[in-house]
């Protein structure tokens, strides 16, 4: 039998009916602008739908070709230890179907002593989960993911983890990161300003977890982009203030697009 993730968030943070769900992220795509280079790796918020999902959106509308892994890489809100963190799973399921864990590229990690397999880390997480349903309508079955909660680690461990499965065409990462917590809208506006700036000028020491809380993942890939000289670029700022509820205390989302 096989292993499977059931769904944590579904009906929370995005729709639990199979067709509402996918009616909802084709309507977020749709409403995108898809013109631009299609990214080797985005960074991309993780809230609920009716507060990221559009910003999530100007990210995956841009994503194309043959791929086939998706290494996720994913703030840990309830694990609190360090390193990275996969899962036995066979599966992750959302409303839209299993999608496959790729177990080859885990044991490619297993070495690693950064990297470990610890199911609980991933229980009642959001920030992977809800980026499910984007790649499944985009790819369909035909891609297998990497799921990593990353804890306390330092950027070179995710550049670690990055460079064993950075691979080609086939590959996509994506790192999923809210900005600046509750803070009035124009602070927040501010704020991540300041912080969307800095990472598409690849300088990650200025960028912690007040300023993104997906900070460490970040971190790591912005070094493995200075590596591999591609550059990194803002393709939607706005937060909560902007989609849904109100202003006095917002979250604020970015996408990014590495390329």
């Amino acid at each position: 039998m096989l292993k499977v993730r059931e769904p944590q968030v579904a009906g929370f943070f995005y729709p639990a009916e199979r067709e509402e769900l996918e009616r909802t992220v084709r309507t977020f795509l749709l409403a995108a602008d898809d013109e631009g280079p299609a990214p080797k790796a985005l960074i991309v918020p993780h809230a609920g739908y009716a507060y990221s999902g559009a910003i999530a959106a100007s990210g995956y509308a841009l994503v194309r070709g043959p791929i086939r892994r998706v290494v996720l890489l994913g703030t840990a809100h309830r694990y609190s230890g360090p390193g990275l963190v996969a899962h036995s799973a066979d599966c992750f399921a959302t409303p839209l179907g299993n999608v496959a864990l790729d177990h080859d590229a885990i044991e490619r990690l297993r070495d690693l002593p950064h990297v470990k397999v610890i199911d609980d880390a991933h229980e009642g997480e959001h920030s992977l989960e809800v980026h499910l349903p984007f790649l499944q309508v985009l790819l369909g079955s035909k891609f297998r993911i990497v799921p990593l909660v990353v804890g306390e680690t330092g950027p070179e461990d995710v550049l670690a983890v990055l460079e064993r499965l950075w691979g080609g065409e086939e590959t996509l990462v994506v790192v999923s990161s809210d900005l600046s917590h509750y803070h009035d809208y124009d602070t927040a506006k501010r704020l991540d300003a300041g912080t969307a700036a800095a990472i598409e000028e690849k300088v990650h020491g200025v960028v912690g977890p007040r300023q993104a809380c997906g900070s460490h993942a970040i971190a790591g890939l912005l070094e493995m982009a200075k590596r591999r000289r591609l550059q990194v670029k803002a393709v939607d700022l706005r937060n909560s203030g902007d989609t849904a509820g109100g202003r006095d205390e917002v979250v604020g989302y970015g996408a990014f697009i590495v390329a």
